[in-house]
């Protein structure tokens, strides 16, 4: 078997496996060769071979035995040579099959068949992602780049990265922090596991919200963690509710998936606490940077840089496929995280953050919340409105911010709905799935309703989205003269 290792972007074809084998010439054998790597497949038609030149260096032969070689195929009609444009296979060659097998017909890849409008949480826009900036900072970044770049990844994360975010998070989320108690992960989920996994920087058990995702919850499990409900209500997570725990987790800025912000008084107290009990608080920003109607509410790590974790990603301000998050860490706890994850950055592209860093300092990053935010805003006060036109007996909260409503549905009326919602082609969720499965019925009653993602939808689908969901709503209670069972005859 030999290998021919040739650079196309210097005009020098493509790396080519040819097996030079068996009797008669080296021609003869490069021909025998050649035929079947096209009769098999391996060369498919269209495929530019190597030039003369470099295809005889990398196989120690002269050249004009190349030559003479695709001169022969190019007679018989396996390969074309045109002027300007090389040696080539054949565009009307088709492999051939072994004697006695029958020809199975080309499949297209199957087509995924999703729902028609999607209305699920936690997805941005994703026909909004700024190609243009993002790109030109990845230029920037790659050209401005040192050599260094290019080798093994720091654990901790660029540094370039990492002063961009402590600027960015002590303007924009008042954020206490500096470079060094930065610690660059690849999301929020990454972040869990490098806490609770590896070298288990925290232990169990965790105190999360009563509502919240299941993947999360999932995740701790399976890391050996207890996790322990606290109720909500009008204000948020009850705080006071924390006993034995030494470490809780809370969405303080816009409670997900219920909405709405962690109280003042319940942000002091779940520091006070922390502070009593040696322990500490996980502090999700969850939609921090979405808000609409309501003054920005700042990060709860402000309150104690040494007794919150603050976590956060890029995963709904610009996109989940750029796999970069950060965890800002009370200065005990960074040698232990560093040592999680290793000696090596094995997660996070050291060119995406570099281009991250870039697109914080330009100036784009804000530019582009800003005008996410209006976008989404949009999004919200339409579904809202279609909502009051065609289902007013309907509740919405939790659009203050964020990316998602809650609806509030009748009793025992969930279930038929999320149904309903698939007969029409939407896809959206039931409260009740983000529902821990230990919380009390007595402390936390179990709520009907569906959480709508208004962000995922493109801008000309929503409307039609917006019509499939009205459709698959309960219709409201009706109602009839007192003493009279709905629906009875007198």
């Amino acid at each position: 078997m030999v290998k021919s290792w040739v650079n196309s972007t210097e005009g020098l074809g493509s790396d080519l496996h040819l097996e030079l084998t068996g009797p008669g010439s080296r021609r003869a054998a490069l021909g025998d060769a050649l035929r079947e790597a096209v009769r098999s497949g391996r060369l498919a038609p269209g495929t530019r071979l190597p030039p003369y030149r470099s295809l005889a260096a990398d196989l120690g032969v002269a050249r004009n035995t190349v030559a003479d070689a695709y001169a022969e195929l190019v007679a018989e009609g396996w390969l074309t040579a045109r002027q300007g444009s090389g040696t080539r296979v054949a565009e009307r060659t088709e492999p051939l099959r072994a004697a006695g097998h029958a020809r199975v017909p080309r499949k297209s890849p199957p087509r995924a068949h999703g729902p028609r409008h999607d209305l699920r949480q936690g997805t941005p826009d994703r026909s909004t992602f700024p190609r243009a900036t993002w790109l030109a900072s990845y230029r920037r970044a790659l050209q401005q780049a040192p050599d260094e770049v290019f080798g093994p990844g720091d654990p901790a994360g660029r540094v370039e990265l990492r002063e961009a975010l402590a600027e960015y998070l002590a303007r924009a989320r008042g954020v206490r922090t500096e470079p060094a108690r930065i610690v660059i992960c690849s999301g929020f989920a990454h972040a869990l596991r490098l806490l609770f996994q590896g070298a288990r920087v925290l232990k169990g058990p965790l105190a999360v919200e009563a509502y919240g995702l299941p993947f999360h919850r999932e995740l701790l499990t399976d890391a050996g963690v207890r996790t322990v409900p606290l109720p909500l209500d009008e204000q948020g997570a009850d705080v006071g509710r924390l006993t034995r725990e030494r470490a809780v987790l809370l969405t303080p800025a816009h409670q997900f998936p219920t909405g709405g912000p962690l109280h003042a008084e319940r942000r002091a107290a779940a520091v006070d606490w922390a502070r009593a009990r040696d322990g500490v608080v996980l502090e999700d920003d969850y939609d921090g940077e979405f808000r609409y109607d309501r003054k920005p509410v700042g990060a709860v790590q402000g309150l104690d840089p040494e007794r919150v974790i603050y976590l956060g990603s890029v995963s709904k301000s610009l996109s989940p496929s750029v796999r970069l998050g950060w965890m800002v860490l009370p200065e005990r706890y960074v040698d232990g995280v560093l040592a999680a994850k290793g000696e090596r950055e094995a997660w996070a592209s050291v060119l995406d953050q570099l281009a991250l860093a870039d697109f914080l300092v330009s100036g784009a990053y804000d530019r582009h919340v800003r005008r996410m935010r209006q976008r989404y805003r949009s999004r919200r006060d339409r579904l809202v409105a279609a909502l009051a036109a065609h289902a007013p007996h309907v509740e919405v909260s939790g659009v203050a911010a964020g990316l998602h409503a809650v609806l509030r549905l009748p009793p025992g009326t969930e279930r038929s709905a999320v149904k309903a919602a698939v007969w029409q082609g939407v896809a959206l969720d039931g409260l009740a799935e983000f529902r821990h499965p230990e919380a009390s019925a007595q402390d936390m009653p179990a709520r009907d309703g569906l959480v709508v993602g208004y962000a995922t939808p493109s801008e000309a689908g929503y409307g039609a989205a917006l019509e499939a969901l009205c459709a698959s709503l309960p219709p409201a209670a009706p109602t009839g003269p007192v003493g009279v069972a709905p629906g009875s005859h007198r």
